[in-house]
């Protein structure tokens, strides 16, 4: 299971999947454990976090990346800067 980050998408491929009328989730800087009971797609409009799997390398995450987190994954977020993504479940 591998976070897929891409990096600075163009703006006709986030019009293409429709990011702007995603839901919007925003939380402040912290730490705790999260499960992925379905893929998640997000982009970050604010923040800096490190997500790191239970069997995998820390991904660092930031504003302006789109980011998708395979269904089943269990990880741990740190929230170094404060965040607000769009999110999408599968």
């Amino acid at each position: 299971m591998k976070i897929q980050v891409e990096k600075q998408p163009t703006e006709a491929h986030l019009q293409e999947l429709g990011v702007k009328n995603w839901g919007i989730w925003t939380k402040e800087a912290s730490e705790f454990p999260w499960h992925y009971d379905s893929q998640e797609t997000c982009y970050l409009l604010e923040g800096e976090v490190i997500v790191t799997p239970e069997s995998g390398d820390p991904v660092h995450i930031g504003k302006g990346d789109l980011v998708t987190f395979p269904a089943g994954m269990s990880c741990t977020w740190k929230i170094l800067k404060d965040v607000k993504k769009h999110y999408r479940f599968a």
